[in-house]
């Protein structure tokens, strides 16, 4: 059965990417077809061909299927800056509507295994008017949280997860992802994690210095296909 998840995270820097790239990569090796899309992504870079966004082109190389990087990231903004901030500097308008279009465009390519990557964290602002969790609302597809495993990931995971159930999508996993090598009782807060999250945990990925995606995803698997 083919499935599509949206991949969200805890904050702006608890590896979505990383750990994106890894289930994409523990995908291919279970045999399954791949296809990606990071819909919106500022922080991206001019060059010969437009502008382009480090973590879209990770998710490009991650895939089986070979789709355009306009396909993958149609909203590109240069600034490293929240998403609704850059649109507005630049004069660009996007709707939740739009976002969930090409979406569906990247889900109708029949890969076994798509997946979609957010920006930030749950409640990033598309507009004044709405949120980013409204994509992933209107294609109505389950969700994989990365907590990035940091002082105050336990309230941040909770607090996320608390708000999926709550727009009435279904959470079917979370990845705990060592962002800090040297964060103070791990373990402990690993275990408090398992203990709070009312979902599966699908790997915890230690701190690699060379975060490949196939060295994360020795350390993952994938959710059950619903």
């Amino acid at each position: 059965m083919k499935q599509t998840v949206f991949v969200t995270g805890t904050d702006t820097d608890a590896g979505k990417t990383v750990i994106s790239c890894g289930l994409l990569a523990r995908a291919r090796l279970d045999g399954l077809t791949t296809a990606a899309a990071k819909p919106v992504a500022s922080g991206c870079e001019q060059t010969p061909d437009g502008l382009r966004n480090s973590d879209a082109l990770a998710l490009q190389q991650a895939i089986t299927m070979d789709l355009p990087y306009e396909q993958i990231n149609p909203v590109s903004l240069e600034p490293a800056i929240a998403p609704h901030i850059a649109m507005q500097e630049a004069g660009k308008r996007v709707s939740a509507d739009q976002l969930a279009g090409y979406c569906r465009g990247v889900m109708m390519k029949g890969a076994d295994f798509t997946l979609i990557e957010g920006a930030g964290g749950w409640r990033v602002p598309l507009s004044p008017r709405e949120m980013y969790s409204s994509v992933p609302k209107k294609l109505n597809v389950p969700v994989i949280l990365v907590v990035g495993m940091t002082l105050g990931c336990i309230n941040h995971a909770v607090l996320t997860l608390e708000a999926i159930y709550k727009d009435g999508l279904k959470p079917v996993g979370w990845v705990a992802n060592r962002a800090e090598p040297d964060m103070s009782r791990f373990d402990e807060n690993l275990t408090t994690l398992k203990g709070l999250l009312p979902v599966p945990c699908l790997g915890v990925v230690p701190h690699l210095e060379n975060p490949s995606p196939e060295h994360v995803a020795e350390h993952l698997t994938l959710p059950p296909t619903i």
